[in-house]
């Protein structure tokens, strides 16, 4: 494997299908089942969920919430999507932890970085939740965070197309896909695949991210083999 521990990023509208909003448990189990045959390959797994298919706190902003309020919101909605995961992937037989950055004893475990490497280390899957626990940061700066702490070989951004394009290639037919991009490329051009910040902090730290369609069967699979899956975003000499 080229990639023995990986950083995967998920965004929450990933679980809600065409519905839209809520989790589609058919489409939730073929996720986890990608993610437990990587498992079973020997990789040291970590999982970031988005929230966005229950609440956006940008999105709750702009209806005249307080802007913190709304974040605190969403990182609620993170927690529950990860318990979904957790759950599906333990119905597989497959141990996991959820390490929230906001206590919750109940249901997760709060987050410490050293033991969320001591899980990855035990072959257990371990799912991060309620983003950073701080507002105002989006849950791909939260990959990019822990991606980082735990000290990943890179991140995996999982959306519903096969790389990143010069533009929306739902949209425009014409969209031009990219290989292969430099950090600097992908803020100076303004490509949406993550936020600012989450690409200053994995360009000032060197933190490889592949942007690949998840469902696609058998992608992260790929990636982690080596193979040549979606768009890289690296240093460029």
């Amino acid at each position: 494997m080229k990639y023995s521990r990986v950083l995967l990023k998920l965004s929450g509208e990933a679980l809600a299908g065409n519905r839209g909003f809520g989790i589609d448990g058919e489409l939730l189990d073929k996720i986890a089942t990608e993610i437990a045959d990587l498992h079973k390959l020997g990789v040291e797994i970590a999982v970031v969920l988005g929230g966005g298919n229950i609440h956006r706190g940008v999105a709750g902003a702009t209806t005249g919430m307080d802007r913190s309020t709304s974040d605190y919101m969403g990182m609620m909605a993170t927690v529950i999507n990860c318990l979904a995961l957790q759950d599906n992937l333990e119905r597989k037989g497959i141990y996991t932890r959820v390490l929230s950055a906001i206590e919750m004893k109940e249901v997760s475990e709060p987050y410490i970085r050293r033991r969320a490497v001591r899980h990855l280390e035990k072959k257990r899957i371990v799912i991060f939740a309620a983003g950073t626990g701080n507002p105002y940061f989006t849950t791909d700066t939260t990959a990019a965070l822990r991606a980082n702490e735990i000290c990943a070989d890179v991140i995996m951004k999982a959306t519903k197309v096969d790389g990143i394009y010069d533009k929306d290639p739902m949209k425009h037919d014409d969209a031009v896909k990219f290989d292969e991009l430099s950090y600097i490329e992908v803020l100076n051009r303004g490509l949406k695949v993550m936020d600012s910040t989450s690409i200053s902090l994995c360009m000032d730290n060197d933190m490889d991210i592949i942007v690949f369609d998840m469902f696609q069967p058998g992608n992260i699979q790929k990636i982690t083999g080596g193979e040549k899956v979606g768009t890289l975003v690296t240093r460029k000499d």
